[in-house]
């Protein structure tokens, strides 16, 4: 281990190893997944509700009496 260049591959190898070992890094994934799915879930319910208004005001607007 005399070697600088061997000193460096073998502290990066154990940087690198650490690195995966680290839950922060991997848990940082997982957020951004989550945050994907409440977002897709949102938008859904965001989009189920503007139905049910566009059908409650489309069928008072049908039973509207005109001449």
């Amino acid at each position: 281990m005399n070697d600088p260049f061997l000193a460096y591959v073998w502290s990066s190898v154990q940087l690198r190893i650490e690195r995966l070992r680290d839950d922060t890094e991997r848990s940082r994934g997982a957020s951004a997944i989550e945050w994907a799915i409440i977002t897709g879930l949102l938008a859904m319910i965001a989009l189920g509700v503007g139905v049910v208004i566009y059908r409650k005001v489309r069928s008072a607007a049908n039973d509207i009496k005109t001449k």
